[in-house]
Formats: structure tokens, sequence, C-alpha cells
């Protein structure tokens, strides 16, 4: 068909015009906001309250101070256009009229219609932090930074420090024992793998040495330990001396030490168990020790004090008791088939009182309790495990009926025993009366021999339950 060049020159001009508005549509077609940036208007405490900032709870945004290094804050609540931020550095320098301003999101590749965006940005401002195979063997903090001094962390990508839960009708149940390579919770709190369980104590008891055996002895393919609100000294001593160079070597550790902002330390317990979650969705199963769930619990109290919410129970707000759940349950097996992540929070009892409300919480969102007893501890017991208070409520699903009738044979002699102690060392004790007291005398010996254990030595699974019926045989 032959065109005059009137019309050919129309129809050139309108091909120019289609093509120029397809490139704006393709570029404008997820346009990036602009930034809001507000002002610093009242430190009180731990608390920055901010005006002119409308951004998500949650979000993550940076104070920055002329002359000064910028200084990292979540959004913790608002109230009318003050938003209240909880820092997660020194605070130290900030004045009055410092800029605030929401962290950029993460730009992820979204799919919109049939083309590909790879520059499109997320509306997911919280925080993200590196997870990855990199992180083996190393020592981070709260935000993912090396403290080991052994150069910078390779082979990790970020993602979202909370995560969505997984339906609980999707998870895997509880089915298969895991061996934690300690004698007595193995014979008598056998753990099954994605199982929840407290380890409860109060200070000096031997619970960190008993996280430590754990760590280098159970069945596990990753361990991430959790060092939440404990004293600085014992980060590196746990490392070296309780830990060692084989079980770092398949492990990741989180410190953040008691002097950290108690934003730190929530995030620190949050961290570690977003590196749980990854190894977990890989199909890995997972030992997570976390010490303390208690010091998890503090923090947030200490967060929630300084926003203003009413103080409830023996000092605590209610959102500490709402933030133990939300943390415990991202924890446990994953889908049919895929990973777990069998978990050990530490749970500190003020003055060995059991029924602290943190302690008290705890034990009912877990799935069992093991006690550590510092009477035990004091008569040179260790590992110092009192197994009439400790209970494993997924014992019955993991082990066989024969142990665990072994297990029930072993309570009843222990606690006959125990019951009839005082007059035993008073000498008011006759054999020759009661025979189930006069096997529990006899026994005794033997039932201690199997519930102590050293350090360096590991007991297997199978061991452990051939030793509880030669204990309870005699």
């Amino acid at each position: 068909m032959i065109t005059s060049p009137i019309e050919a020159h129309a129809i050139a001009t309108a091909d120019k015009w289609h093509r120029y508005l397809d490139d704006m549509q393709r570029f404008t077609a997820d346009p990036v906001p602009l930034e809001i940036q507000g002002l610093l208007v009242r430190v009180a405490g731990l608390v920055l309250e901010a005006a002119g900032v409308r951004v998500p709870v949650g979000s993550v945004c940076e104070v920055r101070q002329p002359g000064q290094p910028p200084v990292l804050a979540e959004v913790v609540g608002f109230n009318g256009d003050r938003a209240y931020l909880m820092p997660t550095g020194d605070v130290h320098g900030l004045a009055s009229g410092a800029r605030v301003v929401p962290k950029q999101a993460p730009v992820v590749p979204m799919r919109l219609g049939a083309q590909q965006h790879p520059w499109r940005r997320s509306e997911d401002r919280t925080l993200h932090l590196p997870v990855g195979d990199g992180l083996l063997g190393r020592v981070v903090d709260s935000t993912g930074h090396p403290i080991d001094r052994k150069g910078p962390i390779e082979q990790v990508h970020n993602e979202p420090l909370i995560r969505r839960p997984i339906n609980a009708m999707d998870r895997d149940p509880v089915r298969r024992p895991l061996d934690t390579g300690v004698r007595a919770i193995n014979a008598m709190l056998t753990v099954g793998r994605g199982q929840r369980i407290g380890l409860f104590a109060g200070t000096g008891v031997g619970k960190s040495v008993l996280l430590g055996m754990m760590a280098r002895y159970t069945e596990a393919d990753v361990i991430v330990v959790g060092l939440i609100g404990e004293r600085g000294r014992e980060v590196k001593e746990f490392i070296e001396d309780i830990l060692g160079e084989e079980g770092l070597r398949r492990s990741v550790v989180v410190a953040a030490p008691a002097d950290a902002p108690p934003l730190t330390r929530m995030q620190g317990a949050n961290y570690a168990t977003a590196i749980a979650e990854h190894f977990r969705d890989r199909g890995a199963h997972v030992l997570l020790l976390m010490d303390s769930l208690t010091r998890y619990a503090m923090a947030q109290r200490e967060i929630a004090l300084a926003i203003g919410e009413p103080p409830a129970t023996k000092g605590y707000p209610p959102s500490c008791f709402a933030k133990l759940p939300q943390l415990v349950e991202r924890s446990g097996n994953g889908l049919a088939g895929g990973g777990s992540i069998t978990a050990f929070y530490t749970v500190l009892s003020e003055g060995d009182d059991q029924q602290d409300p943190i302690a008290d919480a705890a034990r009912g969102s877990l799935d069992g309790q093991i006690v550590l007893s510092r009477e035990l501890a004091e008569a040179g017991h260790y590992p110092a495990i009192d197994v009439e208070k400790s209970i494993s409520r997924v014992m019955s699903n993991v082990s066989e009926p024969q142990h665990i009738e072994a297990a029930r044979r072993f309570r009843q002699l222990h606690s006959r025993y125990t019951k009839a102690r005082d007059l035993i060392q008073l000498g008011a004790y006759a054999p020759g009366h009661d025979a189930e007291l006069d096997s529990a005398v006899r026994l005794q010996p033997a039932m201690v021999g199997m519930l102590q254990q050293d350090m360096n030595e590991r007991a297997s699974l199978a061991s452990s339950v051939h030793q509880l019926r030669m204990a309870i045989q005699g």
C-alpha cells in the first residue's frame, strides 16, 4: 500500500509517541515515594519522641545529628502525630531538632502483570538481617555484624527479622526422639525433634554447662545459640570453655549482652530465631539454645514501661506475656517432611521461685520443663536436674512403651526414697517393714549414678535407656 509522505510522517510520529508512552509507563509503574522526614522533639529515658514521622509500628528509622553518626531506632508506638522510637545504640550527643528519617525500604523483585520490575520497592520497612551458610562458626551481634574478629561474613543474604508463623495444621507433629547426649534427659525426659522446652533454674546451678553439653552432643545439623542479656564476660567463656571448637564449627552464636539497649536484646532473640527458621526452611534439623527467655521478657518490660504501658503482674506489663508465645511459637517443626527447630529456653527463677510470673507464663507456652535444683548443685550432683519437678510433654509420643514404663518405675522409687530421706538420715528406718522403700534404698546409689554425668562425657539415647533399666533392676 502506497502512502503519501504526509501519512508516512504521521505514522512514524504516532509510533514514536507510543514507544515513548510505553517507556514512561514502564518507568513509572512503581514510583518511589518521597521520603518523609520528622524531627526529634523529646528524649525521655529510653524513648525518643519524633514529630512528622508517619510510618507503621516496627519500622526502622535513622536519627541524624550533624557531626554525629546516625542512630538506628525502631518505632514502638505512637500518640496522635507523635511517634515513639526505641534506639538500638547510644543516644549521647542527640539534641532537639535532629532529623528522623525512615530507613529506605529494601529493593525486591516483584511481578506486575506480565512484566518483571526488579526495581520495585517493598512496602516492608521492618528490619532485614543477614542469614545464610556464612554464619556457621561465627559470632555476631543482634544486627548481624561479626564480633569474633574473623573478618567479614560472606555467603549471606538479608531476610525479614519477623516472619509469618506457620499454620498449626501444616506443621509436622513431634514423633521422633532427639538424642541430646545428656543421660538424665534422654532417659527420664526424652525430647522430641521439634519440641520447645524450658530450662528453669536460678543463678549458679550449672545451666550454662548443661547448654554447652547439649550444643556439643545433640544430633542436629545446625545449632543456633542466643546469649540474650547475659554478662559480657560469659559470652567468650561460653564459646571457648563450654561450647568449644567442635560445637562452634556447626553453630551460629548471637550475642546481645546485658549492657545493650533493651530493643537490641529483644532483637537478638528474634534474630537467633530468624536464623534458625532460615535453616529449618532449607530442610535442616536445628537446635536453638536461648539464654535466657527471662532477659527477653525484662527487655520488653523496659520498653513497655518507657512508652507508658501500665504494669500488671509484679511490674510486668501485659505485652510481656503476649510477646513470649509469639517468640516460642516460631520454633518447632516445619512443614511435613521438612526441617525442624528443637528449642531450649532458659528461664531464670528469681530467688529460685518457681511461681515467678515469667516462669509461670513460660510453662504454659512450652512443651515441658527441666528444673535445675540448687540443693542438688550444692551437693555436687551435676547436672542438677530435679527429675521429680521436670517433665517432657511429648515423651509418650516419641518413646517405646518399655522405656516409658522404666522411667515411671524410676520416678516411683526416687520419690519414695526422697520422702523417707529424713527418716533414713535420723536412723529411724528399719528394713523389712516396707518392700517398696527397701527397694528404693537398695537401688539409690545406682539411680543417683545414672543421673550424674561429667560435662566431657557423652551419653547416647540407647545407652541412657540401657542404664535406666539397669538402675531399676539393681
